[in-house]
């Protein structure tokens, strides 16, 4: 037996000795210990709003900013001078005559009143005279700024020169609407230049609206009749219509945009909701005389005012909304499809002035 109990401790020694041992991980990922370092990192935030104004406006501010800062340098008062100089900056700035007399007028009321004002506080009343100014559509949360109606498509007419983005904006705000879950529909009216159309057919595809064509050279009015019937049989909830950008005849121009409208009023009865003029805030005080032509030969009731990111002539946003007493209904601070935005006067009045703390 003593024989047997040898051999016995003698097999169980190893098998002792492999049990002290640590077992050896057999993969990579069962030793494998997660640092901080290595812990999933939350994607980045999509910037706000704001952010996206003030970045787009970000030429505007340096170019407002820098002529200001040069008007009251070395002054420790609001005087006769500082305004004269403020004057010049505002129309530099392509404010506009008659608005910035508006505003050098309330300034210097102010200074009347309160006998003694520093420079200091100039930039705070400037501010305030300038958010006073701006109109603004009232609908802005919900619809990407559409006061949309359950049963009936909202129709908006979309006028401007050739080249002022409006095809663009077309592309940008269906694209809009289709993210907020609505069914949008494009006509393409303008049917003079074969390019417009293909352009918005391009866009249309983009932003999965669906867009009613016809040949180049047909008529405009009966597109948007096509279209508006459509719409109406579909349950669409919004219609966007495309219209020529021709200047060098008003009256021909003028014609043409009441018969289209009257064309769409046979279907919808108060079509359009919207005729949205489209300006080139790059092209400064050419944006004036354009909204001046355009407003005596249709009746525009709301302003989308675009390229601002590429341009210091962003004041001509305040001008407009003054003088027209039109609101601004869009901004395109950029040309990524999401960058044209629900103009909302407190964020553009914050880009050029910064936030309130």
């Amino acid at each position: 037996m003593a024989l047997f109990d040898i051999f016995r401790r003698k097999k169980a020694e190893p098998a002792a000795t492999d049990q002290a041992q640590p077992q050896q991980p057999t993969t990579n990922t069962e030793q494998h210990t997660t640092t901080p370092a290595e812990e999933a990192t939350p994607a980045p935030q999509e910037p706000s709003s704001q952010e996206e104004v003030t970045r787009g406006l970000a030429k505007t501010k340096e170019g407002f900013f820098g002529k200001l800062a040069r008007a009251v340098a070395g002054r420790s008062q609001v005087d006769a001078e500082v305004l004269d100089e403020l004057e010049e900056v505002l129309i530099t700035s392509d404010v506009g005559v008659e608005t910035t007399v508006k505003i050098i007028e309330n300034i210097e009321r102010r200074v009347a009143k309160d006998k003694y004002m520093n420079t200091a506080e100039l930039n705070s009343i400037l501010r305030g005279e300038i958010e006073a100014l701006l109109q603004e559509c009232e609908e802005k949360n919900n619809n990407f700024g559409l006061n949309i109606t359950e049963g009936v498509p909202y129709v908006v007419m979309v006028v401007g020169v050739n080249g002022a983005g409006k095809t663009t904006t077309i592309g940008k705000l269906a694209a809009q609407l289709k993210k907020a879950g609505k069914k949008v529909y494009i006509g393409a009216a303008d049917t003079f230049r074969a390019a417009a159309i293909d352009q918005l057919q391009v866009w249309a595809d983009r932003a999965g609206a669906t867009m009613i064509r016809q040949d180049m050279g047909s008529d405009p009015a009966s597109v948007a009749f096509d279209t508006l019937k459509s719409a109406v049989a579909n349950q669409a909830d919004v219609v966007l219509i495309d219209t020529a950008g021709r200047l060098h005849n008003k009256i021909g121009l003028m014609n043409e945009l009441s018969k289209i409208r009257n064309v769409m009023a046979k279907i919808i009865p108060d079509a359009p909701h919207e005729v949205m003029l489209v300006l080139d805030g790059s092209t400064g005080q050419n944006a004036f005389e354009q909204a001046r032509q355009f407003t005596a030969a249709t009746q525009v009731n709301s302003l989308a005012i675009t390229k601002l990111d590429g341009t210091a002539k962003g004041g001509v946003v305040i001008g407009i909304s003054d003088q027209f007493q039109i609101p601004v209904h869009y901004i395109g601070v950029g040309e990524g499809i999401d960058q044209l935005k629900v103009f909302d006067r407190h964020e553009y009045v914050n880009a050029l002035f910064g936030e309130k703390k």
